[in-house]
C-alpha cells in the first residue's frame, strides 16, 4: 500500500516550483549587483527619496482603502446575517458577481465612469454643475481599490458573524445591554478573527497594487508597486526590482504578524 505521505509529493513539487524557486531567484537578484557581486544596495535603495515617497503614498492609500472597506463591509455582513436564507443567498451572489468578471475589465469600467467625458461627468453637467477631474487622482485609485477588494472584506466578516451564537446576543439584551453595547461588547469582539482576515486580504493587495494605479492614475501617480513593476518590465533591472520586492515582502510579513497578534488579543482587549 502506498504510504499516505506520498500523497503530498505533488503538492510539495508544486510548492517548490511555484514558491521556493521564484523566491530564491528574487533573493539572489536582490543581493546581487549587475557585475555579479554581493551587495546591499538594492535593499537600501528603498530608503531613497523617490522610493520612500512612493511607499508612503502606497501606505496611505492602502490604509484609506482598507478603512473604507471595513466601514462598508461590517454593516453589510450584519445585514447578511440577519437576512432570511433565500434573500441571504441572493445578496451573497450579488456581492461575488463582479468577481466573475476579469479584473482588468472591472477597472476599465471605472475609467469609463470617471473620465472627463464619462458617465459621472455627464450626470454632473446635466444638473448644471461643472465637470470634475476625477481620473488620474489618488481618489480614483482609492475608489478602484475599494470596488475591487470590498468582497474580500465582506465575506470573511460575514463568515465570522454568521457563526455567533444568537443566545449570547439574547443574553446580553436580557442583562440590560443596549443595542450599542451589544455591538461593542459582544458582536465586535467575536468578529475580530473575520475583521483581521478581511484587513489582511484587502491591505496587502492594496499596498502592492500597480494595475489599478496604472489604469486610474494614468501613470501620473507612482505607488511602490508601480516602481517595482517598472524596474522589471521597463528598465529591465531585475536586481533593483528584486531588492525592493524583498523589502516589501518583509514589510508585509511584519504587518501580518501584527494583525495576527491583534487577532489573538484583540477580543479580550475589547471586552
Amino acid at each position: 500500500m502506498i504510504a499516505k505521505k506520498s500523497y503530498s509529493i505533488p503538492f510539495i513539487i508544486w510548492i517548490i516550483a511555484g514558491t521556493v524557486i521564484p523566491l530564491a531567484s528574487i533573493a539572489y537578484y536582490g543581493f546581487t549587483s549587475r557585475d555579479g557581486s554581493f551587495t546591499f544596495e538594492n535593499i537600501t535603495a528603498m530608503f531613497r527619496g523617490d522610493h520612500l515617497q512612493a511607499l508612503g503614498l502606497s501606505l496611505s492609500l492602502a490604509l484609506i482603502s482598507t478603512a473604507i472597506c471595513l466601514l462598508l463591509a461590517f454593516p453589510m455582513a450584519m445585514v447578511l446575517r440577519e437576512s432570511k436564507y433565500g434573500k441571504q443567498g441572493f445578496l451573497i451572489f450579488v456581492i461575488i458577481l463582479p468577481m466573475w468578471m476579469n479584473f482588468l475589465l472591472r477597472t476599465m469600467a471605472w475609467q469609463v465612469l470617471l473620465e472627463r467625458q464619462g458617465v459621472i461627468n455627464a450626470l454632473i453637467t446635466a444638473v448644471g454643475l461643472p465637470r470634475q477631474e476625477m481620473m488620474n487622482t489618488p481618489g480614483a485609485i482609492v475608489l478602484g481599490m475599494v470596488y475591487d477588494f470590498l468582497p474580500f472584506m465582506i465575506l470573511p466578516i460575514y463568515n465570522t458573524v454568521s457563526k455567533i451564537d444568537p443566545h449570547l446576543i439574547e443574553a446580553a439584551y436580557d442583562l440590560g445591554a443596549t443595542k450599542g453595547k451589544v455591538y461593542t461588547k459582544v458582536i465586535l469582539p467575536l468578529s475580530v478573527p473575520g475583521i483581521v482576515s478581511g484587513i489582511t486580504m484587502v491591505f496587502i493587495p492594496a499596498l502592492t497594487t500597480f494595475v489599478i494605479s496604472n489604469m486610474l492614475g494614468g501613470g501620473k501617480i507612482n505607488l511602490i508597486g508601480n516602481i517595482i513593476e517598472q524596474e522589471f518590465t521597463v528598465n529591465s533591472n531585475w536586481y533593483l526590482g528584486s531588492g525592493l520586492s524583498l523589502v516589501m515582502m518583509v514589510f508585509i510579513i511584519l504587518s501580518m504578524l501584527m494583525l495576527q497578534k491583534f487577532d489573538k488579543t484583540g477580543g479580550a482587549n475589547l471586552i
